[in-house]
């Protein structure tokens, strides 16, 4: 099992130290967000919102169905993240079986989620992609469509969380697989399901880039507790590493909110929607350690020896990466 885990581990490392290098040079990946809300017949309000730093933002702009026309004044506001738009377009003939689309998203790196309420209490969402960057809008909607989005959104939000996955990899060099494992694991989604839950419906109200910040310090922490049980050093963290997951877990809960903010939810189906993205982001986590377990497992009779230094490489790399992040996001206060 050990030499399993520290050949698992190195490769591991090697992949997501990649991805986080990629990760700080990337594009923008945040999704982006238009929502169309029926107000009267043929008359919808419009909500865009496009991911943004600083003054700049990507440039991609919806196209509505040629049956639309804008009315009245487009309101615009920048936030911390986003640049956002209000205005109001009247489309005769409504929308349904309409193709909306999202103009430049094909050179972008980025998705948008598009949700439209209709006033008979009906809802569609769709998210458009830059290789699929328009879609029909079908004559009728249904629940069970919401749910598949938003269970694919919570999927890829944990899967491409490269801070989330480093955290869940030190909790399983820490407490080495078997039943404290799952007790952790078990700790942690109990944990950040609380949070998750309490922000999305607006209970809990925390600016997102002290949980960033705070997110990458919960890692540092992590990683010197194994550097501290590889010197033999007793602690809590070792000994009942379930109590460090579900406090540290309270703050990743916060920035799976983040991200669900960030896709927008629908207001018909926000149960729907919150159990779902929810789902989406614990089948993330457990596909994240099924795929680690069994790589331990079919490596631990590999005869390979490696030095004795080289328990040290993990939980160095992943302090290290994280310190960075935790230092370049206290900088973006």
């Amino acid at each position: 099992m050990r030499r399993g885990l520290k050949f698992v581990v190195i490769l591991l490392m090697l992949a997501l130290m990649s991805a986080a290098a990629q990760t700080v040079h990337a594009h923008e990946v945040r999704p982006g967000y238009l929502e169309l809300r029926q107000t009267s017949a043929g008359m919808y309000a419009v909500l865009w919102k496009v991911p943004a730093v600083g003054e700049m933002r990507l440039s991609i702009r919806p196209r509505f169905p040629d049956n639309c026309r804008p009315v009245g004044e487009v309101t615009s506001y920048l936030g911390a993240n986003s640049y956002a738009e209000r205005m109001s377009i009247a489309c005769r003939g409504g929308l349904n079986g309409r193709t909306i689309a999202i103009d430049g998203l094909a050179a972008t790196m980025t998705d948008v989620l598009v949700r439209i309420e209709f006033a008979d209490g009906t809802s569609w969402t769709q998210r458009l992609k830059p290789s699929v960057p328009a879609a029909v809008i079908p004559k009728t909607a249904s629940r069970l469509q919401t749910a598949g989005v938003y269970l694919k959104l919570g999927v890829e939000h944990i899967l491409t969380g490269v801070d989330h996955l480093l955290f869940v990899l030190a909790l399983i060099i820490l407490t080495r697989g078997g039943w404290k494992l799952a007790k952790t694991v078990t700790a942690f989604t109990v944990s950040h399901s609380i949070t998750l839950t309490a922000a999305t419906l607006g209970f809990v109200h925390v600016p997102p880039r002290p949980v960033e910040a705070v997110i990458a310090l919960s890692i540092v922490f992590v990683a010197a507790e194994i550097l501290r049980m590889r010197r033999g050093i007793e602690s809590i963290t070792a000994s009942a590493p379930w109590m460090v997951a579900f406090s540290f877990g309270l703050i990743h809960g916060l920035g799976f909110a983040g991200g669900l903010s960030d896709a927008g939810l629908p207001v018909a189906h926000i149960p729907t929607a919150l159990l779902f993205f929810s789902l989406g982001v614990e089948t993330g986590h457990f596909l994240f350690i099924g795929v680690v377990l069994s790589l331990i497992a079919l490596t631990t009779r590999a005869r390979i020896s490696f030095p004795q230094w080289v328990e040290l490489v993990p939980p160095y790399a992943i302090g290290g990466v994280a310190m960075f992040w935790v230092i370049q996001r206290i900088s973006a206060f």
